[in-house]
């Protein structure tokens, strides 16, 4: 939901950045090779140790590089299946590292195991979603639906955990991974049903 409107103001506000980098040679891999180990050491490093309110504002950052490689591919035409599978490769990579982060907190500092059981199972069921959608489409059909897209989760895994920063309690995060668990697993069986439903018509279709 989220990501319909997000990438188009994203790709306004970026476009004088991505101009001024293509035009000093640096190439869009680059680009999201870096904002991934970013997303990652900050995720990894920031969250678990407490920086609640650091931490999300350094990843937010980060994330957005996602939206900066994307518009300088299309400047210097090297959009491709090559740019697009190191994308949603690295893109798996960073939210894994989110909520792997988040759940480090909570076994630590949060003092709440089952909380970051929890922050585990988002983890798992996210990368389930995403992976339902490219194995569809790497079976010639679509599953681009949902009510739990990945700008969803991660606009709402990184506010909450930034407000708990702000002194907000442990509880909102909490409710929030647990909506997020409930969310991400329904937006599987709807495109898991998105997926049947156009089999049973090719099958149908085929003699």
């Amino acid at each position: 939901m989220l990501s319909r409107y997000a990438r188009a103001v994203m790709s306004a506000v970026f476009t004088p950045v991505a101009r001024a980098l293509v035009r000093r040679g640096v190439s869009p891999d680059v680009v999201t090779v870096l904002g991934t180990l970013g997303v990652v050491l900050a995720a990894l490093l920031l969250l678990p140790a407490g920086h609640l309110v650091v931490g999300p504002l350094v990843i937010t950052a980060f994330v957005l590089s996602d939206t900066l490689d994307g518009v300088m591919a299309r400047m210097t035409g090297r959009s491709g299946p090559w740019g697009a599978f190191l994308d949603s490769t690295l893109d798996r990579v960073g939210d894994a590292a989110i909520f792997l982060g988040v759940a480090l907190w909570f076994l630590g500092d949060g003092a709440s195991p089952a909380a970051g059981v929890l922050a585990l199972v988002c983890l798992v069921l996210g990368s389930v979603v995403s992976y339902a959608k490219a194995r569809a489409e790497g079976l010639g059909m679509t599953a681009d639906v949902g009510i739990a897209a990945r700008a969803d989760r991660l606009v709402a895994v990184l506010a909450a955990t930034f407000f708990v920063g702000l002194g907000a309690p442990t509880l909102l995060l909490v409710v929030v991974l647990a909506v997020l668990a409930v969310l991400s697993a329904v937006t599987i069986g709807q495109r898991v049903a998105t997926v049947r439903r156009q089999a049973s018509a090719l099958a149908r279709r085929t003699p």
